[in-house]
């Protein structure tokens, strides 16, 4: 059975990676030949709630497992890796050529408080899938108060 990355973190770093972006789609503007990873493209992703768990789906079709990451901290989930080119037909004249290759990078923030113990990936026929469960919110704690 393979496994697929997940890391835990407390940070993001989203003001570094937002900034990164912004340089990116600068340049990319000017010149399309000009990114920080290769070429950035951006999977398209839907998040899922239930009154259990959170539920991630990304369309990810051709990217290797080994080249796939996922982090989790309180706040959100990062999802990044590579989907590397297809090799280029010799002596051939393209007419259309929309798929995206090289790095992504998806910061999705989540809806609801999850339990970081409690999370599953899995990837099937290119969508990965992410289950977080969900820390329940009708807990009450009683706080002891002090004489002094």
């Amino acid at each position: 059975m393979e496994y697929i990355k997940i890391k835990f973190g407390s940070d993001f770093d989203a003001v570094s990676s937002d900034f990164e972006k912004s340089i990116e789609d600068m340049f990319r503007s000017i010149n399309p030949i000009f990114s920080l990873c290769d070429r950035a493209w951006n999977p398209q992703m839907d998040i899922y709630e239930t009154y259990e768990e959170v539920i991630i789906r990304a369309e990810i079709a051709g990217v290797d497992k080994e080249n796939l990451e996922v982090e989790i901290n309180s706040k959100a989930v990062r999802i990044h890796g590579k989907r590397m080119e297809l090799p280029r037909i010799d002596n051939a004249t393209y007419r259309l050529a929309e798929i995206q290759y090289g790095c992504f990078e998806r910061i999705l923030f989540l809806p609801s408080l999850i339990d970081p113990e409690i999370v599953s990936a899995s990837y099937l026929n290119g969508f990965l899938e992410i289950r977080l469960a969900k820390l329940p919110t009708n807990i009450v704690h009683k706080i002891p108060i002090s004489d002094e």
